[in-house]
């Protein structure tokens, strides 16, 4: 049966305050970035022409209003946003190193997204969707995580492939060892998954990348991703592995970079129109190098889902012969 979207996906949807300069007086400024990992995902699937829908839960607060707007303009379908006037949309606050790394600390106590009820969720959002996308910081509160676990199972009733990226944020987590159980509970579900080399020994008993995927294979995962910043990322499959380089970027701020790749590299998958077992390494290596083209441009601007680039600017950077790129930071105006 043919379905209406797709990629769906469940989660944050958020404000980050990125660092924009100082004052005259020194004081630091911030910008006002739409961001969330499963909506900048969401993006770069929409940037590839297919179509896309959100569910999550924002406050009814100038914050919350930007992001849907933000939202529709991203030809994100919005239909599945909860608006509640009892708690605030979920702010970060971001500092970047001189590598453009970032640390974040969060207002969410409770924030918006962690209070999204499964009886507020669009159902059919979930039965219409070939993929249905989501991370772990709707694993770390009640009752988002409930919720979280009742529309993976509802999409996956009806034939949809369950993408996971763990996104690990430590300062929203009790401790390591519940983020850790947490963030495996979900893998049972999952079909594809996108994981950084930081967060291997997280899910996995190994931190080397190919070690890790291997593991998550063994688990009944079909199709696993690791990134490995500056080095590209690492797909691997029941048909093989294959480290894939990135492009050179003049880095600013890496937020969104794996995101972007996740939602391009998925952007392929879909397009192909074929099974996840029919697809060579090959395949996967091509998909992997247009990810990385979008990642590479995602991480030359400030924020997550406005630098995610037009297609036609990724064709351009395709063109490029593929490099591991360079954490060379960009000079801010």
């Amino acid at each position: 049966m043919e379905k209406k979207y797709d990629v769906v996906a469940l989660g944050e949807f958020l404000i980050d305050f990125t660092p924009a300069g100082s004052t005259d007086s020194g004081m630091k400024l911030f910008e006002q970035n739409p961001g969330g990992a499963p909506v900048n995902m969401l993006t770069a699937v929409s940037k590839a022409g297919l179509k896309t829908a959100f569910i999550g839960k924002v406050g009814d607060d100038m914050h919350g209003n930007f992001l849907i707007e933000t939202a529709k303009q991203a030809g994100i379908d919005t239909r599945g946003i909860v608006v509640d006037d009892t708690v605030f949309t979920t702010l970060a606050f971001v500092t970047l190193d001189e590598n453009g790394e970032r640390e974040f600390s969060f207002a969410r106590k409770p924030g918006a997204d962690t209070m999204l009820c499964y009886k507020e969720v669009d159902a059919e959002l979930l039965r219409d969707t070939k993929v249905f996308h989501i991370g772990s910081l709707s694993l770390t509160d009640e009752p988002a995580r409930t919720t979280t676990f009742q529309a993976v199972k509802e999409a996956r009733k009806y034939g949809a492939v369950i993408s996971y990226d763990p996104n690990y944020r430590e300062p929203l987590w009790d401790n390591r060892e519940n983020a850790m159980e947490r963030m495996k509970s979900i893998l049972p579900l999952v079909d594809i998954m996108k994981l950084s080399d930081e967060e291997t020994a997280l899910l996995t008993p190994f931190e080397d990348p190919k070690e890790a995927a291997e593991y998550l294979l063994g688990t009944g995962v079909r199709l696993v991703a690791v990134t490995l910043g500056s080095e590209g990322v690492l797909i691997c499959s029941r048909d093989g592995s294959r480290k894939v380089s990135g492009f050179v970027s003049h880095v600013v701020d890496t937020t969104g970079a794996g995101d972007s790749f996740w939602g391009a590299f998925v952007s392929q998958l879909i397009r192909a129109d074929k099974s996840l077992e029919e697809f060579s390494i090959d395949e996967l290596e091509e998909f992997a190098r247009y990810g990385n083209a979008v990642a590479s441009l995602c991480v030359e601007k400030r924020g997550g889902l406005r630098s995610i680039p037009e297609e036609s600017e990724t064709f351009e950077r395709l063109a490029v012969k593929s490099v591991s790129y360079t954490h060379l930071r960009a000079h801010e105006t």
